[in-house]
């Protein structure tokens, strides 16, 4: 059993279309969705990068059932995890509990902007312990004062708060993150249909039903070849291997070292054409591996396509009662 969503991708379209994709989705069936929080794209083909924040906001009125997270958030270096204790405060204020807080290690694209050292990820794992102790420290409507190793704040209030604090999800790529989201963390996020990953997140003995959130690419569409070509174009990067998609810090260097990359080699990560048997196989490898929720990401300006699509192919294939 696999809960199906939707990806927001700040990276491809204004705050606007974002906001009526949340609706359309949220109208067929996708129970919840995630959405980026980039301060640049990844490449300058996705042409976009709106404030998460204020999308948010506006994705709250706009919509009434569905749960939304970001996909991911960074605490740690352009943002202070105070302010994104209290900007998730609020925004948990508007969604009146449907609102959950993704957050995860960053990458150099969007936090060298303020000109701070970019840290290797063994320290932003450290910063990342001590920005979610913080975090629900301020949630507990308190004053906080403290003077850690990474972050410091004096005498801080948070006077607006939801009901009930939102659930933090941490992303992990691999089974040392996930380990440390099992600590942490009430979900799990990623990417890949990696078991080991899932089994090092629920290896604690906390609540096994925690939700256990991977993002699934594709791009649908009517031509195959078509399909291939742009899934390379607009998201070709993500052919790229090791660290370098965090340690990469303008889309520019982005474009120049995926020149080497071929749609063969994207094709191994994204599902494409107008077949839904391959994106059924890949659902189900994401089910297989233990995830318990997987939201799908369109490469490209064919939303409404690929709404199509999902309401007659994807969506009657696989349950959607939330857990």
């Amino acid at each position: 059993m696999v809960e199906l969503g939707y990806t927001l991708s700040s990276e491809e379209f204004p705050p606007r279309e974002l906001v009526k994709q949340a609706q359309r989705a949220e109208e067929l069936g996708f129970t919840f969705a995630l959405i980026s929080d980039h301060f640049h794209p990844w490449l300058d083909s996705q042409g976009q990068s709106p404030f998460v924040w204020s999308t948010l906001g506006a994705i709250a009125q706009a919509t009434s059932k569905q749960r939304v997270g970001t996909g991911v958030t960074c605490p740690l270096v352009r943002y202070h995890p105070a302010i994104i204790a209290q900007a998730a405060a609020t925004v948990a204020s508007l969604f009146e509990g449907r609102f959950f807080l993704g957050i995860g290690a960053g990458e150099a694209l969007n936090e060298h902007i303020t000109g701070q050292h970019w840290p290797p990820i063994s320290i932003r794992h450290e910063m990342m312990r001590e920005a979610i102790g913080l975090i629900r420290k301020l949630w507990q409507g308190d004053y906080v004062t403290e003077h850690g190793r990474y972050y410091t704040v004096e005498e801080a209030r948070i006077y607006t708060l939801p009901e009930t604090p939102p659930d933090i999800a941490i992303a992990a790529a691999g089974p040392n993150a996930a380990k440390l989201a099992g600590e942490l963390g009430d979900a799990l996020v990623s990417t890949a249909p990696d078991a080991e990953t899932v089994q090092a997140f629920l290896a604690n003995g906390k609540n096994p039903n925690r939700p256990r959130y991977a993002q699934m690419t594709i791009c649908y569409g009517p031509n195959e070849q078509q399909a291939k070509e742009l899934a390379l174009k607009m998201w070709g990067y993500t052919a790229l291997q090791g660290q370098i998609s965090q340690e990469l810090d303008i889309p520019e260097f982005f474009e120049k070292a995926m020149s080497v990359v071929t749609a063969d080699e994207v094709a191994k990560s994204i599902v494409y054409g107008p077949d839904p048997e391959p994106i059924h196989k890949q659902i189900q490898a994401y089910a297989d591996a233990g995830f318990s929720h997987v939201y799908i990401h369109q490469v490209g300006d064919d939303q409404e396509g690929f709404f199509k699509f999902a309401e007659k192919e994807l969506l009657p294939a696989f349950a959607t009662v939330a857990a």
